[in-house]
């Protein structure tokens, strides 16, 4: 070849075959690391050759040789590469070590070759001779061994094969360790594909007429063949029909054939498990035998005979026979179950139950064995139908025990619907359950593809994601533990498993899709959950795992991912932690931002308005409208803004509803705001507009602001009220007992609208609005109550005595003494000032007893002259608060020291001492106790309630016997209220002289404490 190429292209061919050979090395699946290593030295190789190429070659002829030599070794090593590429992973590893030599060879010999050229060519590679020395030396040094793991398989194949053991226990574990070794799954279909593999070996070993190659893989394909996974069923089939067949002739009720004295162990006395025949031709199970001649004995154990000969071989055909016959034993034993199933009684089945658990474990055969002789389906038929729980309990653990590691009872199970029965059972009793769990688990948690589907088909047949999550929460760790197993593989196979989860609460794999997953898994998520009730605990579980950040970022999207996003976080936001985290990640000036955009679709700016309603809810108020560093937003520009959108008369119920509650609840949080949304943004005349706003809710919602509007600005509330069918309606917000807010805002706007709306308040009695305030008064809620009894004062004005009449028919007055029983400070204050106004006219309207003086002659009961007013007076007639007992409940404010509530009790009481003529009051005030707690207020009331105080005794104090009495005890606090000088010019210091000098002037003592009072 060198006398008919050049050189250089002898070295471009050379080139291109180590890195081709370099590449593909890398690509072979067993013994990997000598592979790598060879695919390295290539490529280090390659680098080599560039370099030659490169410079300028020795032409000699021993260059020539050693150019060829190393090509001819690379092209070995490609063959061997090619050799191995495709082959079977079962029989790459029976092959490992040879392969291994092999590839240790050819490095060694490329790595001579490779030394001949180099020494060729030293002047060229001067640049890199360390490397090349380096490289040279590793190839032609190179020591290649098998994985130690790898070589205890083929130890105990060879083992194995040398002491004929062929059973199927030793099949199995055959397969399992060389499965797991290679990488491949134990199911059927891969494991006949390495069988196959093993086949086509052997025939291409049979065309090369290598007989002890040809030898060596029949062994391992009898061996393998015996394992589970390796069968045919068809086969397995036949031979289970066969045997049938076979014990036609014993009577079915007979469940076992008896052992053939030849089976029987001269030393275990028992049937043999793996016979061997000693020289004499005597056989005994190989473990008794062993142990027999370790002990030291050298005779035949029955016979007694001496043996020169100790060793033994295996006898195979005794082993088949005893084979063969517990395969019988085993035919009779399916046959005699299946009566039993079907047996009504608990302890024929269980009977059943149990033979079927022992063939299992007898052996792996019996899997397919009961599965054709009908026991598998039998099993999942009856599982329904049985009653006792310890019996359904045993059924589960036998299928559990019948579906492990065998596909086809697997899908017998699934095409007969077996989930169905076993899912429910997930929710009865701890034993019943956990042997349920077992057996879903033991059916989808496999990791190979089949079981996939079978977690596919659990989830469409019978979910049990409820059962399963419940079990998740319990307190049994191990079943949680199962349970969340079972539960990650249904929600990797179908996200609607993922919801399913969600609605009972499990939350996990939800918040991974939605943190973590592709945009199209968190819309799949969230169209799933998004109309799903949250509890306030699972909605702050949901913001601490992560849920809000990607949600936010989501709201940047398009319009449905919007839509989605911003409904989820609505239902976030019901959670106090979850705002905090809202607004820490500066998501408040987003919705502000979305709000404001334009054009902006209907269903963002409602989702928008809805999350400032959430916000600013449960008295959070403007808390949370921040920006990302706690900074305040520009809250009046955002009232303006939210005024704005209410001006459009084409806004939608569901936009208008959250932007009046997100209003009143900023409104409501500071004063300021609510003068900026009146006044600068006319606020009342845009919210009175919808009053008249076909949605109740809406309606609603706008009386609720506008009552807080109208504490500031009422002008213009009762001109719109006033107007055709709005009072009417209004009344009916009024008798709206169903909802306490808007009764409250509603009487409440009523009590702002001012007094001197006559007609309003004539057109209110009319419609039955008094009657309306009064029903509130009785059974609404307290700050409705305490509104109504503002709104009532422009019923009770002293100078309308009709509307003070019908008030009091109405049955108010026994309200407003309950009120100062048990109202609050407010309703309590309120309703002192109210009997206060009715009281005003009770000395007018009482009726003089000497008008029916003459009654009395002629035997007629005298009537009870009033204390205070002196006639005859009643509730309804007079408004007389000593009548309706109110005086009592007075007395006693008067002596809770509360500010509100005194003053308005001393108002009051003051009506019932007329300073024309005091007496009858003052002695009522008296008998009463009522002025010792008056005169405390000059102790501890403030300014105004101490002129209160004044005025009323003042009163008192021009009845003699009222001086005698308390003059004494007044005189300390009236003299420290004068501050030591009666001619300052202050009105309560006055008061104070005013009241002294009247004790003085009236005191039936000489002596005065007071000198130089004379005017």
């Amino acid at each position: 070849m060198a006398d008919l190429l050049p050189l250089g292209t002898i070295l471009a061919v050379a080139i291109n075959q180590v890195i081709k050979t370099a590449h593909a090395a890398k690509d072979i699946v067993i013994e990997k690391e000598s592979f790598r290593i060879l695919s390295a030295h290539l490529f280090d190789i390659a680098r080599v050759l560039k370099e030659l190429e490169l410079g300028k070659l020795n032409e000699s002829p021993t260059a020539g040789k050693a150019l060829e030599n190393l090509d001819t070794d690379v092209k070995r090593a490609n063959a061997l590469v090619e050799k191995y590429k495709n082959r079977g992973r079962f029989y790459l590893l029976i092959k490992c070590r040879h392969i291994v030599k092999e590839v240790q060879d050819v490095t060694r010999d490329i790595g001579k070759s490779l030394n001949t050229l180099c020494l060729a060519n030293t002047e060229v590679l001067s640049g890199i001779s360390d490397q090349v020395t380096r490289l040279q030396n590793e190839m032609q040094r190179a020591e290649f061994v098998t994985s130690q793991s790898k070589l205890q398989i083929l130890d105990k194949l060879d083992q194995g094969l040398t002491n004929q053991k062929l059973d199927q226990g030793f099949a199995n574990d055959m397969i399992e360790d060389i499965a797991k070794a290679v990488g491949v799954t134990v199911e059927p279909s891969e494991i006949r594909k390495e069988l196959d593999s093993f086949k086509r070996e052997k025939e291409e070993a049979q065309n090369r007429k290598e007989r002890a190659e040809v030898f060596f893989l029949e062994q391992i394909i009898k061996l393998l063949s015996r394992a589970d996974a390796a069968r045919d069923y068809e086969h397995i089939k036949d031979q289970y029909m066969q045997r049938l067949r076979a014990i036609e002739c014993y009577d079915s009720r007979e469940e076992s054939i008896p052992p053939y004295k030849a089976f029987i162990c001269g030393i275990t006395k028992t049937v043999m498990v793996d016979p061997v025949s000693l020289s004499n031709g005597t056989a005994y199970s190989r473990v008794a035998i062993e142990e027999w001649f370790e002990s030291g004995e050298k005779t035949d154990p029955v016979t007694g005979e001496p043996l020169e000969d100790l060793s033994f071989r295996s006898n195979i055909q005794l082993r088949e026979s005893i084979e063969e016959w517990k395969e019988l034993n085993y035919c009779m034993r399916i046959r005699s179950c299946k009566p039993k199933l079907l047996s009504e009684k608990d302890s024929s089945v269980k009977d059943a139950l149990s033979q079927i658990q022992e063939l299992i474990t007898e052996d792996s055969i019996n899997k397919d064995w009961i599965s054709i002789g009908g026991l598998t389906e039998l099993l999942i038929s009856i599982l329904p139908n049985v009653d006792n729980q310890l019996v359904k309990t045993e059924v589960l653990v036998t299928l559990k025990d019948a579906v492990e590691g065998h596909a086809r009872n697997k899908d017998l199970l699934l095409e007969n619907k077996g989930f169905c029965h076993i899912v429910p059972c997930l929710g009865c009793e701890s034993s019943l359950s956990k042997a349920a769990l077992d057996l879903i688990l033991e059916l989808v948690v496999e990791e190979s593809g089949q079981n996939i589907d079978y977690t596919r088909d659990l989830s469409q047949q019978c979910n049990p994601v409820s059962f399963l999550v419940t079990i998740l929460k319990g307190s049994e760790v191990a079943l949680a533990e199962k349970a969340q197993e079972i539960l990650q593989k249904l929600v990797d196979v179908d996200e609607e498993n993922v919801i399913r989860a969600a609605k009972e609460e499990w939350y996990g794999p939800l918040v991974d899709r939605i943190v973590q997953g592709s945009k199209s898994t968190k819309m799949a998520m969230l169209r799933g959950i998004v109309n799903l009730e949250l509890e306030e605990n699972n909605t702050k579980f949901l913001g601490e795992q992560g849920l809000i950040p990607p949600l936010l970022e989501m709201a940047s999207s398009d319009l449905e991912a919007k839509e989605l996003s911003l409904s989820m976080l609505i239902k976030l936001l019901g959670s106090r932690e979850n705002k905090l985290l809202f607004a820490a990640a500066g998501a408040v000036p987003l919705m502000v931002d979305l709000m404001c955009s334009s054009p902006l679709r209907i269903i963002i700016l409602a989702k928008c308005s809805e999350i400032l309603d959430k916000l600013s809810s449960n008295g959070d108020g403007i808390k949370f409208l921040v920006d990302m560093n706690g900074v305040q937003l520009d809250l009046n520009s955002l009232v303006e803004n939210l005024l704005a959108f209410l001006r459009n008369p084409r806004l939608p119920y569901n936009v208008l509803r959250p932007v009046l509650r997100a209003l009143f609840k900023i409104c409501e949080s500071d004063g300021g705001i609510i003068k900026t949304a009146v006044l600068t943004a006319s606020g009342v005349s845009v919210v009175l507009t919808l009053l008249d706003h076909p949605d109740s809710e809406t309606r609603e919602a706008a009386i609720n602001l506008l009552f807080l509007f109208s504490s500031h600005e009422p002008q213009g509330v009762a001109e719109f009220l006033l107007k055709p069918r709005r009072l009417e309606a209004f009344v009916g917000l009024l008798e709206n007992s169903t909802k306490g807010d808007v009764q409250k805002a509603a009487v409440g706007l009523l009590a702002n609208v001012p007094k001197s709306e006559v007609i309003l308040t004539r057109k209110l009695i009319e419609l039955e609005g008094l009657k309306a305030i009064i029903e509130i008064l009785e059974s609404g809620n307290m700050e409705a109550k305490e509104n109504a009894l503002s709104a009532l004062f422009r019923f009770t004005d002293p100078t309308n005595f009709e509307a003070q009449k019908m008030v009091v028919e109405l049955g108010t007055y026994d309200l407003l003494v309950e009120f100062l029983k048990n109202g609050s400070v407010t309703a309590k204050a309120r309703a002192a000032a109210l009997i206060g106004d009715l009281s005003m006219r009770s000395s007018e309207l009482s009726m003089a007893p000497t008008t029916r003086r003459w009654c009395f002659c002629f035997g007629g009961t005298r009537a009870a002259i009033c204390a205070a007013h002196g006639g005859l007076c009643t509730v309804n007639g007079t408004f007389c608060l000593l009548e309706a007992k109110a005086l009592p409940e007075l007395v006693k404010l008067l002596q809770s020291e509360v500010h509100a509530t005194t003053y308005e009790a001393i108002q009051t009481l003051s009506t019932l001492v007329q300073k024309e003529s005091p007496r009858r009051g003052a002695h009522v005030l008296d008998e009463s106790g009522a002025v010792v707690p008056i005169l405390e207020v000059l102790n501890w009331g403030s300014e105004s309630l101490k002129v209160e105080a004044l005025e009323v005794l003042e009163k008192v104090f021009m009845v003699t016997e009222m001086v005698d009495t308390y003059g004494l005890t007044a005189r300390i606090p009236l003299v420290r209220l004068t501050g030591g000088s009666i001619h300052e010019d202050e009105h309560l210091q006055r008061k104070a002289v005013k009241v002294l000098l009247l004790i003085e002037r009236h005191s039936r003592r000489s002596n005065s404490l007071i000198t130089g009072i004379s005017g």
